[in-house]
């Protein structure tokens, strides 16, 4: 990062181990490595059973965005309010280990991420100085990774009908959005309500809102399928 950016923060001083002079230093402590290696553990078996980040990862490999585990995953430390993020600066994608401890949350961190990651791929993002474009990615991501399923949303105690799934993507991009950026609330809610209509839309690459593992592995099973037929013109 350049001083500017680090005099903004963008939310850097949630990822302990990215601020300035933060180092990561897993031998210091058993407990913390112990959480480094469940980390890459789980993180790993996201990569290999997870639909929907098996979707992202092939459709980033043919858009010519490989994703190297080892590159563009890291395992580290955070703030107690965050559970990962993307850092466009390195296109790399943080998973904290000391707040995700179960699989079904790692999986719904890294496909967030990932979406992240396939809009910082496919197109010309501007993260640190265009909300529209930071928002629209946010409300793929809320609406794509499964994080306002149903069963996410009753663990939540959040119980609703009528567009309900719409009321959950707009405030889960709204909370993203004010977790790293110096913005005040009104202003972040209006550039959500710009950009929703059209960025709720794009379903790219599900092809649908994948509201359920079982509508992921439909997804990727439609995605892999397709991808055969253009191999074979």
């Amino acid at each position: 990062m350049g001083q500017a950016k680090r005099e903004e923060d963008y939310g850097y001083n949630l990822f302990s181990e990215r601020k300035e002079g933060g180092q990561k230093n897993m031998s210091l402590s058993q407990s913390v490595l112990h959480c480094h290696n469940k980390c890459r553990v789980m993180l790993q078996f996201a990569m290999e059973t997870s639909p929907y980040a098996k979707l992202l990862l092939s459709a980033m490999k043919a858009s010519g965005c490989n994703v190297l585990t080892e590159r563009h995953l890291s395992c580290e430390d955070c703030d107690g309010t965050v559970n990962g993020g993307f850092d466009a600066t390195s296109s790399q994608i943080v998973l904290c280990q000391n707040n995700i401890h179960q699989q079904s949350h790692m999986n719904r961190v890294v496909t967030h991420e990932l979406i992240h990651a396939f809009d910082h791929c496919r197109a010309n993002m501007h993260w640190f100085d265009n909300y529209r474009h930071l928002a629209c990615s946010e409300v793929r991501a809320a609406s794509l990774s499964g994080d306002c399923s149903f069963g996410n949303e009753l663990s939540r105690y959040h119980f609703g009908l009528k567009e309900h799934h719409q009321k959950c993507v707009r405030a889960r991009a709204l909370h993203s959005i004010l977790a790293v950026r110096k913005i005040n609330r009104a202003d972040a809610e209006k550039v959500v309500d710009e950009v929703f209509e059209s960025c709720y839309k794009d379903l790219a690459p599900f092809g649908r809102i994948p509201h359920s593992k079982k509508d992921a592995e439909f997804a990727y099973r439609d995605h892999m399928n397709r991808e055969r037929y253009y191999a074979n013109l």
